[in-house]
């Protein structure tokens, strides 16, 4: 059986509780980048599920939190 990254990711989260989804988010946060991709999926997930007033709030939290470009 072929599977792509993605597939892979949301496989080995299939069957994880609530609990321990929010535990392999906190263990990915500010982690080694090789998690990056697996939080991308999970926000992905996320993203697609979420109605409009939900993408609004993540998108405003993620501008209010993005460090200011530099000046150049």
């Amino acid at each position: 059986m072929n599977l792509n990254l993605r597939q892979a990711i949301i496989q080995r989260m299939q069957d994880k509780s609530t609990d321990e989804l929010e535990q392999v988010i906190e263990d990915s946060l500010g982690g080694d980048d090789r998690a990056l991709p697996g939080l991308g999926v999970l926000f992905e997930i996320i993203w697609e599920h979420s109605d409009e007033s939900a993408k609004k709030a993540m998108a405003s939290t993620l501008k209010e939190h993005l460090p200011a470009a530099a000046a150049t």
